[in-house]
């Protein structure tokens, strides 16, 4: 069979990788493809037959130190004939040098194990319904627009969580149509912020990012408040945050899919126990 690779260009993002990713189930956003694209403009190649997209990956570069693997797909009636594994060595390839980071479906684990990644730690997936609280007073006042924080403050906050700058990214992320970015301020501080934002079905809420358990909960209940009631919400949780875990199921949520985070190289030095919801499984 004739392959070729080549980088998507924007528009593709979109109709390529995104559309693969829907049909596996994953349910992206209704506007992730422009943010993606701006973490890494040459980050996201396809496999064409015939001029057919067949299989595609994200090998999204931070910079000269940490790479992020996602959005591994081929179609189903091309697998076993070699796509997957041309693909994998040319993201791998593009981010030669560096440590990268990947969250894995089950089936691939085994794979990745065998290309020198090992596990972190496992995410779950929760799933349950939007529902409205009232907010304490206090909390409401803590409580503001995300778009209220500078933006320097945000990126700083970003970099104890995630290993590299990713700032083109977040200036989109957090401006995103059909989404809702969050702030909590204590004393002129930032100590925890989310965004939650429109899928194919329901919304997710990503990244969520707290100082403590009470924080993360006001802003969990905030970003609920922000979308229809009954709407179906998504939390994409570390297992070693307990207290995401316990956040969780106090809000009803149950787990509907799994991941491994898993390194190649360094694992990276991060507060990871301030994450209690992870931006995107398929950049990081």
């Amino acid at each position: 069979m004739d392959i070729t690779l080549r980088t998507l260009r924007r528009d593709e993002v979109a109709t390529v990788a995104i559309e693969f990713a829907a049909r596996e189930g994953w349910n992206p956003g209704l506007h992730d493809a422009a943010c993606f694209h701006a973490a890494d403009a040459a980050g996201f190649l396809v496999a064409e037959s015939e001029g057919q997209a067949v299989g595609c990956i994200s090998a999204v570069s931070y910079g000269e130190r940490f790479g992020f693997i996602g959005l591994y797909i081929v179609a189903p009636d091309r697998r076993g004939r070699g796509i997957g594994a041309r693909l994998w060595t040319a993201g791998m390839s593009r981010l030669a040098g560096r440590s990268v980071g990947l969250d894995g479906v089950p089936a691939q684990q085994d794979y990745y194990r065998r290309s020198g990644f090992v596990l972190a730690w496992q995410n779950v997936r929760f799933a349950g319904t939007a529902a409205a609280r009232d907010a304490a007073r206090d909390e409401a006042a803590q409580l503001v627009p995300l778009g209220a924080i500078a933006f320097e403050q945000l990126c700083a906050d970003d970099r104890r969580v995630f290993p590299a700058p990713r700032e083109a990214f977040l200036r989109c992320w957090t401006a995103m149509p059909d989404a809702t970015g969050l702030a909590w301020v204590e004393d002129g501080q930032l100590a925890g912020w989310g965004v939650i934002r429109r899928c194919r079905d329901g919304h997710k809420i990503g990244p969520l990012v707290a100082d403590r358990p009470p924080v993360a909960i006001a802003l969990y209940d905030a970003l609920c408040a922000a979308v229809p009631a009954g709407d179906a919400v998504y939390l994409d949780v570390p297992l070693p945050n307990a207290d995401a875990v316990a956040l969780a199921r106090a809000r009803g949520l149950r787990g509907v899919f799994e991941t491994a985070r898993m390194y190649a190289g360094r694992e990276p030095a991060c507060e990871w126990l301030r994450v209690y919801g992870v931006t995107t499984f398929e950049l990081g």
